[in-house]
């Protein structure tokens, strides 16, 4: 396993660890917010403020909780429960 991917393995551990502590309410976002993250994301990586400085009206912070909530494993179970008392 190379650098990058043993930090990014360490970085999503720790995010999950502190994450699942705390009770977050979950970030409702656009189709095309959502989109744009995605793409934002594969191209400059972490880097939240710049990622939020495209999408008006997000902070910084909102956007790595509503990345950190959909890609954590953590909130997996809770997502689940969610879209099944949504159907």
């Amino acid at each position: 396993m190379d650098k990058r991917r043993r930090k990014q393995a360490k970085t999503e551990s720790s995010y999950a660890e502190e994450v699942s502590s705390i009770e977050w309410e979950f970030i409702n976002m656009s189709e095309q917010e959502e989109d744009l993250i995605h793409r934002m994301y594969k191209l400059v990586g972490d880097r939240w403020s710049l990622i939020a400085g495209r999408i008006p009206g997000r902070k910084a912070e909102e956007i790595e909780r509503f990345w950190i909530m959909r890609h954590s494993q953590a909130f997996a179970t809770r997502r689940e429960q969610l879209t099944k008392c949504k159907s």
